[in-house]
């Protein structure tokens, strides 16, 4: 696992948007940003589950939550203005953006790739990221320190066979995280980074490997280390880096 032990308050008084909150990583992350003291801005297409996480929030006692449902699937420019213009009148400002939500789409070969699940991957996993960062820029910007946090996948970096849309999402997220952080590493206080959660015990991991024992794997909150590590300000000097969060192979 990855090697970070957050100070207590890490993220006091930050405002953290995090994309696909309502279950697995993104939910974890939302709980473990509000843990150290962070305001949690949960974004995700099912109210119900981002309910959920709102209410475990509220009852441990950290900093209240907001929701914003959203499917990235339908959603538009406008949308994405709507979102701005709420945490700017609520928050003046935002300090950290966890894109965590993905669809997996088909494992096939390429070949035979429905055209219609590979526009809706890549809407879902870098059209929406492109939207969401062009539409939230000038908040981060107000930030004494911001942190844009992306999820890439090893596949992302090494496509194999039958991963289709989602290895070429991945690819395009990193490609993504890189020219953020080339283009405003000199020109503000935002840094752009990703992280490979590698295998870890989610729905998306369960669809792609129905025949692993989901127990063999580490759970969300075990691999909250890294999350932690680039939201909060020990990450000031790292940018345009693509880090593990644990040393596994998936």
């Amino acid at each position: 696992m990855f090697d970070y032990k957050a100070p207590e308050q890490l993220l006091k008084d930050k405002v953290i948007l995090v994309t696909g909150a309502g279950d697995g990583i993104g939910k974890a992350a939302a709980i473990t940003y509000a843990q150290y003291g962070a305001t949690v801005i949960l974004l995700g297409r099912t109210a119900k589950k981002l309910d959920a996480v709102y209410d475990i929030i509220k009852e441990k006692g950290y900093p209240e939550a907001a929701i914003v449902p959203l499917n990235l699937d339908g959603a538009g420019e406008h949308d994405y203005t709507e979102l701005a213009n709420t945490i700017k009148n609520e928050f003046g400002h935002l300090d950290g953006i966890l894109h965590n939500a993905s669809l997996l789409g088909e494992r096939t070969p390429l070949s035979a790739y429905n055209t219609n699940t590979f526009e809706q991957v890549m809407k879902v996993n870098v059209h929406s990221q492109l939207l969401l960062n062009q539409a939230l820029l000038p908040l981060l910007e107000k930030a004494p320190n911001a942190s844009i946090v992306f999820t890439t996948s090893s596949v992302g970096r090494k496509a194999r066979a039958y991963w289709g849309a989602y290895a070429i999402s991945k690819f395009a997220t990193e490609a993504m995280m890189q020219l953020l952080a080339d283009e405003l590493g000199n020109i503000s206080n935002i840094r752009s980074n990703a992280i490979n959660p590698g295998a870890t015990r989610t729905q998306m991991r369960a669809a792609a490997y129905p025949a692993e024992n989901p127990e063999t794997l580490p759970t969300p909150e075990e691999i909250m280390p890294v999350y932690l590590y680039l939201m909060g300000n020990d990450s000031l000097e790292i940018n345009g880096q693509s880090l593990d969060a644990q040393a596994q192979k998936a």
